[in-house]
C-alpha cells in the first residue's frame, strides 16, 4: 500500500491545522479523551474573551461589599504582611523574580504560533528550524553534571558548613590536628552521592536511548528507508505498523483498513485504555494506485480526527502519516513538566536543627574568647574555637541517614509482603511516613478498567447474574415478530410491524421486550469486531482479508469506551453476536445461526455535553427503520415515554457502583426519516452556530421515545481497595481522587470504592465560567458540613484563577474531594496548591502516562505497573505492582523508615555533642586554652569504628510488629505531627549531652592523680562505654544484629588499646585503678537516664506500649 502513494512535493498551507492545533492545545474537545491545557499555546483572542467576562464588582468591591461577598474566608487578605518586612520581603523578590524572568526570556525565547507550511516529503525545503524529535529524560549533561551535583549537596548548610570547616585546615594558624580527620568524611560523602546520581543518571540514558533508537519506515522518492525515532523531522512521510509506537504528532494521511479509519491506544497519554478511532484525510486516502503526472490543488479543512499524538500506539491496521511537530512541541511533551530533585521534610528539619546548632558553637565560643579576655590576636582563637568545637555539627550525620535510607530502601524491596515493589528514589523513604494527603488517579490505579456486564433492568422485571440464563431462553425462542422477520423479504411481514407501532400501547410479553432490548443494545454502540490475520503480516489489505479467520475464537472488540465493549460482549453471551461492522453496515448473528443485516444510515455519537449517542438503522429484510438511543439517566428520563420506575431504579444501580445507561427507541417510517435526513443535511451545511443547528435537528426526533431497558455495568475494583482506602482514611490520610473520566464515572467509583461513605452527602459543584458564578457557588458550598466535593476540571481552573485560596481552605476540610475531567496539568497544579497552601507532605499515585506531571509535582510519587505501560512507575519514587500494597508501604515501611532515622539524627547529634561539651571543660579548667583534648586517630576513631556499628543499628529498631502497625493505622496519625524530631526531643539531647560530657570530664579530673595522659585514658574509655550503653537505652526491639554491633565495637575498642601508645599509658589501663574509675564515671553519667527512663515508661508510656502488652 505504501508503495503506492504518488510522491509529489505538495505544498499544503497548514493554516488550518495550525487555528486546530492552537485550540486542540488550549483545550482538546471531548472526544479527545481528557482537556489538554497548556500554558505554552495561547489562543490570540483569548485575553479579549477575558473583558467579556461579567465581573460582578471590582476587586476592591469583593474585599468590602457589605453583602454575601464577605462571607468568604479572607485567606488571601489575612495573609498579607505589614509594614517594614512586608516592604522589604516583597522588594527583595520582586527584584529577583524580575531578574529571573528575565534571565529565563533571554535564554529560552518563544517562537510565537504561526502558520507553518509543511513539505510532503521534503523537510529539506522547510524554511524554519524545528525541534529534535528525541527524548530526553536526563537532570544533567556531560558539563552540567559536576556543577550540578555539587550544588545539590552544598545548597545544604551541613554540606557548605564541613566544606568550610575542611578548607580552613589548608591555613597553618588555624590548622588542628591532621588533614584526614575532616576532608575524610567530607570526600566519602561526596564520593557516596556522585556514584549515586551517576548511576541513576546512566539508567536514564540508557531509556532515553532505546526509544530515541527505534526504527521507522519512511516513505522518499527512492522508497522505503530505515530510519531512527530521534532523527524524524517535519515533512517526512512515516510508516507506522500495528502496535507499533507513533515517533511524533502527525496528520493521518493514508491506512491499509478499507473504511479509511483506524484505531490507536492513548494510554500513555490520557491514562485512558479506551481505543480512539482516527480517520484518513479523505482526499489521501482516495489516492490511486498510480499518480499522474498533474498536480491538482486540493483544499481540505483538517479536524482533531485527522491526527496521530506521539507516544500513542497503532492498534488498527498500518498507517501512513505526516509529520507536523516533534520532540519538544508534540502534545505529550507539552503537557509533562521537568521533574524537581525532590527533599525530603526530614532533611530540612535536621537542617533546621544543624542551623540551630551552628548558633550555638558560635556562642559558645564567643564565652571562650569573651573568658579569656580578648588576649592578643583574639580573632585568631575565636576560630580556632570553632574548629575545636566543630564537631557539634557531625559531619557523620549524612553519612549515616545516608546509608539509613539504603538500608530502608533495601528492606522495602525485600518485603515478601509485597512483591516486586521498587524503589527509584532512595532519597525519601522518611516522607511516607509523613503523608497528610494521597491524590490518586481513578483508571488503572483504583479500578481494574474491566467492565463486566451486572444488571439489566426491563421495568417489571430484573436480570442479575445469576439470572442471566432466562435472557438466553427467552432468545433461543423467536418470538412471533422475530419468526416473521425471519421470514426473508416477506412483505406481507411490514405492515402489522407498523402498525403496531403506532397503534395504542399493547402490554407486550416479557419475551418480545427481552429480544427487542437485547436488539437494540447489539446494535447501538460504535464497536468493531476485528479478526487477527493468520498469516501475520499480510501486506495488502484484500490480501489479508482472505487469510483472516472468521471463527469467535479469534474475534476481539474495539471501541472508544470499555462499557460499550463489555455491552456488546455480554449480547455475545447471551447469543446475539456482533459478527462484523463497517461504516455503513452492521451484521449480527442469532442464537440459531441466522445472519441478520442492518444498514447503518445515520450516526449520533457520544458527547459530554449530550451524555448519550444514538443511531438509525434500516433492517435489510423487512425494511423497517428504528432509531436507537442509549445515554445516562439525566439526559435519557425528559426523552423517554412517562414510566414510573426508571428514576428509582438508577438509584438503586448507582448505590451499588453500578454504572447506567437507559436504552430507548423510535420506530420511523420513510416519510419520516427522508425529512429528517433533508433538514439534518441543511443543518451539516451550514457556517454560523451549525453545532446547534443540528443538535436541535436531532433533537426533534428525541420525543416519546419507547423506554426498553436499563443496563447496569461494574467496574471492577482492583484487589482490597476498600479496605487499603479506610486503612489510610484511620491512619489521618486525606484522599483525593484526581481523574480524567465523566462526573458521574466518578461520582460512581467514589462511592462504589467507599472513598465517600455510604452516609456522606455529595455536594457536586456546579459548572461554572466565570468569576461571579464561582463565588455564589462558593458560597453555597461553604454553607455544607462534612460532605465530600466533586468538581469538574474546568470549574476548577476557574476558581483557581479568582479564588485559590478560598477553593483550598473549604476543599481542605472535606472528607474526600474528587476532581473529574481533570488534564495532566490541572492534576500537577492540584499538588502544588496542597503543598503551598497547607505545607503537608501529599503523595500521588498513578499508573498512566498522564499521572507522570502529578507524580514528579508531589513531595513522594507512587507509580503501580498496569495496563497503561510503565511511563509511571518509570517516573515515580517508589513504584508497587497492586494498590492494596500502598497500605503495607505507609503504615510499615513509611513509619518506621521516619522513626529509625529521627532516633538515628538526634544520636548521632548527641555523640557529636557530647565530646564538645568534654572539650568545653577541659578549655575552661585549662585557663581556655585552644588546644584539642583528643587528636588524630583518636577522634576519626571515636566518629567511625568505635561508634558507628551500634549507633547505624539504630535502624534496625522498631517500636511495634509490622502487624500491630497495619492492626493499628491510627499510630500513624502522630507522626504527621513530626513528634519523633522536634526542638522538643531535641533539646532533652541537648541537656542529656551537656550533663554527661560535664560528668565524663570533671569525674576524669577529679579522679586523676599524677599524670595528664591518664585522664586521657580515663575520659575516653568512659565516652566509649556511655555511648555503647546509651544506644541500648535508646533501642525499642532488639535484633542479633545489634547485639553483634555493640560487642563488636567493644572488642576493637579494646584491641587498639595495645596500639594507642601515643595517646595512652599502657601499664596504667591494665590496673583495677583505671577499671574501677571508668566503671564509677560511666555509672554515674548513665545510670540516672535508665532510671528517668524506667519511670517514664511506667508513669505515661507511649501510645504503642499499650498495644504490644
Amino acid at each position: 500500500m505504501a508503495d503506492q502513494i504518488p510522491l509529489y512535493p505538495v505544498r499544503s498551507s497548514a493554516a488550518a491545522a495550525h487555528r486546530k492545533r492552537a485550540a486542540y492545545y488550549s483545550a482538546a474537545g471531548p472526544g479527545s479523551g481528557a482537556e489538554w491545557p497548556s500554558s505554552r499555546y495561547q489562543l490570540e483572542d483569548e485575553s479579549a474573551h477575558l473583558d467579556e467576562m461579567p465581573l460582578m464588582m471590582s476587586e476592591e468591591g469583593f474585599e468590602n461589599d457589605e453583602s454575601d461577598y464577605h462571607t468568604l474566608p479572607r485567606a488571601r487578605t489575612a495573609r498579607r504582611r505589614r509594614g517594614l518586612e512586608r516592604f522589604v520581603c516583597g522588594g527583595w523578590k520582586l527584584l529577583c523574580t524580575s531578574c529571573c524572568d528575565w534571565l529565563v526570556n533571554i535564554c529560552q525565547r518563544k517562537r510565537e504560533l504561526k502558520a507553518r507550511t509543511v513539505w510532503l516529503g521534503c523537510p529539506e525545503k522547510c524554511e524554519e528550524k524545528h525541534p529534535r524529535n528525541s527524548i530526553k529524560n536526563q537532570k544533567y549533561n556531560i558539563f552540567t553534571f559536576i556543577p550540578g551535583v555539587l550544588y545539590e549537596q552544598f545548597k545544604f548548610f551541613l554540606n557548605l558548613y564541613f566544606l568550610v570547616v575542611s578548607c580552613s585546615q589548608f591555613v597553618p594558624a588555624l590548622k588542628i590536628g591532621y588533614l584526614y580527620t575532616y576532608w575524610a568524611p567530607l570526600g566519602f560523602v561526596l564520593a557516596v552521592t556522585i556514584m549515586r546520581e551517576a548511576i541513576d543518571e546512566f539508567r536514564r540514558f540508557q531509556r532515553d536511548k532505546e526509544v530515541n533508537s527505534q526504527l521507522y519506515s519512511k516513505l522518499t522518492v527512492r522508497g522505503k528507508v530505515q530510519v531512527k525515532s530521534s532523527d524524524i523531522q517535519v515533512g517526512d512521510l512515516i510508516i507506522v505498523e500495528k502496535n507499533q509506537r507513533i515517533p511524533s504528532d502527525m496528520v493521518f494521511l493514508r491506512t491499509s483498513e478499507k473504511a479509511g479509519s483506524c484505531f490507536i491506544r492513548t494510554d500513555q497519554l490520557d491514562g485512558e485504555t479506551d481505543w480512539k478511532l482516527k480517520v484518513a484525510v479523505s482526499c489521501t486516502q482516495r489516492l490511486p494506485a498510480l499518480g499522474e503526472d498533474s498536480d491538482p490543488p486540493i483544499h481540505e479543512s483538517l479536524s482533531i480526527e485527522n491526527t496521530l499524538w506521539a507516544n500513542t500506539i497503532v492498534a488498527s491496521g498500518t498507517v501512513i502519516g505526516v509529520v507536523i511537530y516533534t520532540g519538544k512541541e508534540t502534545r505529550s511533551v507539552m503537557n509533562t513538566s521537568n521533574p524537581k530533585n525532590k527533599v525530603g521534610l526530614l532533611d530540612l528539619e535536621l537542617n533546621q536543627l544543624t542551623k540551630a546548632l551552628f548558633v550555638a558553637l558560635v556562642a559558645l565560643s564567643v564565652v571562650m574568647v569573651t573568658l579569656q579576655g580578648f588576649v592578643g590576636p583574639w580573632y585568631r582563637s575565636l576560630f580556632r574555637f570553632l574548629l575545636l568545637f566543630s564537631y557539634i555539627i557531625p559531619i557523620s550525620l549524612r553519612v549515616n541517614l545516608d546509608m539509613g535510607k539504603a538500608a530502608y530502601g533495601w528492606m522495602i524491596m525485600k518485603d515478601e509482603s509485597i512483591p516486586g515493589t521498587v524503589v527509584r528514589t532512595s532519597t525519601i523513604p522518611e516522607e511516607l511516613g509523613r503523608l497528610v494527603y494521597l491524590l490518586t488517579d481513578k483508571t488503572g490505579t483504583l479500578t481494574q478498567n474491566e467492565m463486566v456486564f451486572k444488571r439489566l433492568h426491563l421495568g417489571t422485571v430484573s436480570y442479575g447474574a445469576d439470572t442471566m440464563d432466562e435472557i438466553q431462553g427467552h432468545l433461543r425462542n423467536p418470538c412471533p415478530q422475530m419468526q416473521s422477520q425471519a421470514g426473508g423479504n416477506n412483505a406481507s411481514s411490514t405492515p402489522p410491524r407498523k402498525a403496531q407501532s403506532s397503534a395504542p400501547k399493547v402490554r407486550k410479553s416479557v419475551s418480545s421486550r427481552v429480544h427487542e432490548a437485547v436488539k437494540a443494545i447489539a446494535l447501538c454502540h460504535n464497536v468493531s469486531p476485528v479478526y487477527e490475520s493468520r498469516a501475520g503480516v499480510g501486506g495488502e489489505a484484500e490480501y489479508a482479508e482472505a487469510d483472516q479467520d472468521f471463527s469467535d475464537g479469534n474475534r476481539t472488540y474495539q471501541a472508544a469506551s470499555p462499557d460499550e465493549v463489555a455491552l456488546v460482549q455480554w449480547t455475545e453471551s447471551v447469543g446475539l453476536t456482533l459478527v462484523s461492522r463497517d461504516l455503513g453496515s452492521v451484521q449480527l448473528r442469532t442464537p440459531s445461526g441466522q445472519i441478520q443485516t442492518y444498514c447503518i444510515l445515520q450516526m449520533f455519537p457520544f458527547t459530554s455535553e449530550s451524555k448519550r449517542m444514538g443511531v438509525i438503522v434500516r433492517d435489510e429484510s423487512t425494511a423497517e427503520i428504528t432509531f436507537y438511543m442509549k445515554g445516562a439517566d439525566v439526559a435519557m428520563s425528559s426523552i423517554v415515554q412517562y414510566n414510573d420506575w426508571l428514576e428509582e431504579e438508577c438509584g438503586n444501580m448507582a448505590r451499588e457502583g453500578l454504572r447506567t445507561l437507559v436504552v430507548a427507541k423510535r420506530a420511523l417510517t420513510e416519510e419520516q426519516y427522508q425529512d429528517f435526513e433533508s433538514r439534518y443535511s441543511q443543518a451539516k451545511l451550514s457556517i454560523h452556530d451549525r453545532a446547534l443547528k443540528v443538535a436541535a435537528v436531532v433533537e426533534s426526533l428525541e420525543r416519546q421515545m419507547e423506554l426498553l431497558c436499563l443496563t447496569g455495568v461494574e467496574d471492577r475494583l482492583q484487589a482490597d481497595v476498600r479496605p487499603t482506602l479506610e486503612l489510610l482514611r484511620n491512619a489521618g490520610i486525606k484522599i483525593w481522587m484526581l481523574t480524567g473520566d465523566k462526573l458521574e464515572t466518578a461520582t460512581c467509583i467514589a462511592k462504589s470504592s467507599h472513598l465517600v461513605s455510604r452516609t456522606q452527602d455529595i455536594h457536586i459543584f456546579r459548572p461554572v465560567t466565570n468569576r461571579g458564578e464561582a463565588h455564589l457557588e462558593l458560597n453555597a458550598f461553604r454553607r455544607k458540613h462534612d460532605c465530600a466535593l466533586v468538581i469538574s476540571g474546568d470549574s476548577l481552573e476557574v476558581c483557581l484563577k479568582y479564588y485559590e485560596h478560598e477553593l483550598a481552605e473549604l476543599a481542605c476540610q472535606c472528607p474526600a474531594v474528587v476532581c473529574c475531567r481533570c488534564s495532566p496539568t490541572q492534576k500537577a497544579r492540584i499538588a502544588k496548591l496542597l503543598q503551598h497552601h497547607t505545607g503537608k507532605r501529599t503523595c500521588a499515585v498513578g499508573d498512566g502516562g498522564n499521572d507522570v506531571s502529578m507524580i514528579q509535582a508531589a513531595d513522594c510519587g507512587i507509580g503501580i505497573e498496569g495496563k497503561e505501560g510503565r511511563q509511571a512507575s518509570l517516573a515515580a519514587d517508589f513504584s508497587v505492582t497492586q494498590f492494596r500494597h500502598i497500605g503495607r508501604l505507609l503504615m510499615v515501611h513509611g513509619r518506621s523508615s521516619y522513626k529509625r532515622s529521627a532516633a538515628l539524627g538526634q544520636f548521632v547529634m548527641h555523640r557529636g555533642l557530647i565530646i564538645s561539651t568534654m572539650q568545653a571543660v577541659f578549655s575552661s579548667v585549662f585557663y581556655f586554652a585552644s588546644v584539642p583534648l583528643y587528636q588524630g586517630f583518636l577522634m576519626v576513631g571515636y566518629a567511625t569504628i568505635y561508634t558507628m556499628f551500634p549507633v547505624f543499628s539504630l535502624v534496625l529498631d522498631q517500636d511495634v510488629k509490622p502487624e500491630t502497625a497495619m492492626l493499628y493505622p491510627e499510630l500513624y496519625k502522630d507522626l504527621t505531627k513530626g513528634r519523633s524530631l522536634s526542638f522538643k526531643t531535641f533539646l532533652v539531647w541537648v541537656l542529656i549531652s551537656i550533663y554527661q560530657g560535664g560528668i565524663l570530664m570533671y569525674g576524669a579530673l577529679l579522679l586523676f592523680e599524677s599524670e595528664f595522659v591518664h585522664v586521657l585514658a580515663i575520659s575516653f574509655t568512659a565516652l566509649i562505654l556511655t555511648e555503647l550503653l546509651m544506644v541500648a537505652l535508646t533501642i525499642r526491639t532488639w535484633h542479633w544484629l545489634m547485639a553483634v554491633a555493640e560487642v563488636l565495637s567493644l572488642g576493637c575498642y579494646v584491641a587498639s588499646l595495645a596500639f594507642l601508645n601515643e595517646y595512652f599509658d599502657v601499664a596504667f589501663i591494665t590496673t583495677v585503678t583505671f577499671v574501677w574509675k571508668v566503671s564509677a564515671i560511666t555509672m554515674v553519667s548513665c545510670l540516672p537516664l535508665y532510671v528517668l527512663k524506667y519511670l517514664k515508661r511506667k508513669l505515661s508510656p507511649p501510645s504503642y506500649t499499650k498495644l504490644t502488652s
